[in-house]
């Protein structure tokens, strides 16, 4: 009976360890199946209670094969009488977990491993030591910039004061010998003789005076056309937005949040609703990019700027009444007297613009490469002329069903030869202004 009993003890011992080590997969995959199927409801961190619960040490505490059954079909699970999946789904309010009957026996390993081994990469502050570096010696930069202006300014001052003697001395000669004894008057002097020698010598002082002055209406014509032309501009928003990481590192598609641009005039700019929908389980950037002078905790302190517009309390996880709209400051303005239709770029142009621009997203076309910018910026110069030169090498895609159904004659007409948008009109006036 003794030897009984041990050998009973060492079989149920035996298949512990069997269970305990068929919880074996790649944590980096799981980190990777948790993040697109679970992160909704259950914090990446595994600490935190969302949704719902907190994760960390759960295969400590349930055996692998009642995970298994929980997350393919907890609903199941539940009918069938365990206490201890009726009891999780009276705890969360009645609130039925999501079933993923299209994960893999090794996928959810995969999971479990994850959850039993976190995935934790080192954070790297190599950047932020450089930008502060950088940033130490700017205040001397600015110093040297203003101590050359204020000397540059001096010697301008000096100059309009030569120029107002020398104005006196050409319209009341008397002035000029009461003073020429003076040794600093010997420019104005020689001046004023090389002008009473030849006559020729004040066609060449007009001439150098009317140059002068077209050069003044050409500087002041430059100055004009450049007046709303803001290429560069990259005001401060009032929360810091990243496309970098949304757009470029996370993958985001540009019209999941400016969903408009597709079928509307505007692109549009997405309500904290849209960021919500991540970030009501996303309360800290956990990534590996972090922009030089910036923090992980600058980060998260604009997420809770996010949930401080929408009145959302991360602690309690609901709503308040309280609401504090975001006052966006707006890049991109056409004026009012500019008729800019988005979708006729993105759906009818999408094609062929992306071929002449050798972009791929229309987007980046006009916009710039926006998954790569930290702070976006207006990249171009949106000018009449710029849109007219876009206009004369885009050709139009002749398959298109618009440019089928409006015009097939002159397609007809010029078959196998280039069609630009100028040549249906994309030049006129009252093409963009009506």
């Amino acid at each position: 009976m003794k030897y009984f009993l041990f050998f009973v003890l060492f079989l149920f011992s035996f298949f512990l360890k069997i269970e305990t080590k068929n919880i074996e997969g790649n944590a980096e995959k799981g980190a990777e199946i948790f993040k697109k199927n679970c992160t909704s409801c259950h914090s990446i961190d595994l600490e935190k209670k969302m949704i719902g619960p907190p994760l960390a040490g759960v295969t400590e505490k349930r055996s692998r094969e009642w995970l298994h059954k929980w997350i393919l079909d907890n609903k199941s699970l539940r009918k069938s009488g365990d206490k201890d999946a009726i009891a999780i789904y009276k705890e969360y309010g009645n609130v039925e977990m999501n079933l993923f009957p299209q994960l893999s026996e090794q996928e959810i390993d995969d999971i479990l491993s994850f959850i039993k081994n976190p995935v934790i990469k080192k954070e790297s502050t190599a950047d932020e030591k450089e930008e502060k570096n950088t940033r130490s010696e700017s205040p001397f930069l600015i110093k040297i910039i203003v101590f050359g202006l204020s000397i540059l300014s001096a010697i301008l001052l000096w100059i309009l004061y030569r120029i107002q003697i020398l104005t006196k001395l050409l319209l009341n000669e008397d002035i000029l010998y009461q003073k020429k004894d003076k040794t600093n008057f010997w420019i104005d002097t020689a001046l004023f003789k090389f002008l009473r020698k030849n006559r020729k010598n004040w066609a060449v002082l007009s001439c150098c005076i009317g140059f002068s002055f077209i050069l003044v209406i050409y500087g002041i014509w430059i100055f004009l056309m450049q007046i709303d032309v803001n290429k560069g501009y990259k005001p401060d928003q009032p929360i810091y937005f990243s496309h970098k990481i949304h757009s470029g590192i996370n993958g985001i598609d540009c019209q999941y949040c400016h969903s408009s641009a597709k079928y509307s005039k505007v692109s549009g700019i997405p309500s904290a609703n849209i960021c919500m929908n991540c970030h009501i389980t996303i309360n800290e950037y956990k990534g590996d990019y972090v922009e030089k002078g910036k923090s992980r905790e600058v980060y998260n302190q604009e997420i809770q700027k996010i949930y401080h517009s929408v009145g959302w309390n991360p602690e309690k996880r609901e709503y308040s009444q309280k609401t504090n709209p975001i006052q966006w400051i707006r890049i991109h303005n056409m004026p009012d007297f500019v008729h800019f239709d988005h979708s006729q770029h993105i759906i009818t142009g999408e094609k062929m613009i992306k071929k002449s621009k050798k972009v791929d997203l229309t987007c980046n076309a006009c916009h710039g490469e926006v998954q790569n910018m930290d702070q976006v910026e207006m990249s171009q110069n949106f000018t009449m002329e710029w849109c007219i030169s876009c206009h004369r090498k885009t050709e139009i895609d002749i398959n298109n069903q618009y440019y089928q159904e409006h015009f097939s004659d002159f397609i007809q007409k010029r078959k196998g030869k280039k069609i630009t948008i100028d040549m249906i009109g994309g030049t006129e006036c009252a093409k963009c202004h009506y």
